[in-house]
């Protein structure tokens, strides 16, 4: 499990978005956390760069924390 951080969450919406996202591309996380500003992505470090790149893409750029 890596924790990626999201810091430009700023709403439940956010959440809403980055989920979306997440879930089209068919990467397996735990639930978005508003509080943290981050999620937890389950996978190799292929995955990870491509959770990283769907974030970006959707507005919402991330990096391992």
């Amino acid at each position: 499990m890596t924790t990626l951080s999201v810091p430009d969450m700023h709403c439940n919406m956010c959440v809403k978005n980055v989920t979306k996202a997440l879930d089209r591309a068919g990467i397996a996380h735990n639930p978005v956390s508003l509080d943290t500003k981050s999620v937890d992505i389950e996978g190799d470090t292929e995955t990870i760069k491509k959770a990283c790149t769907v974030l970006d893409d959707a507005g919402f750029p991330a990096s391992v924390k």
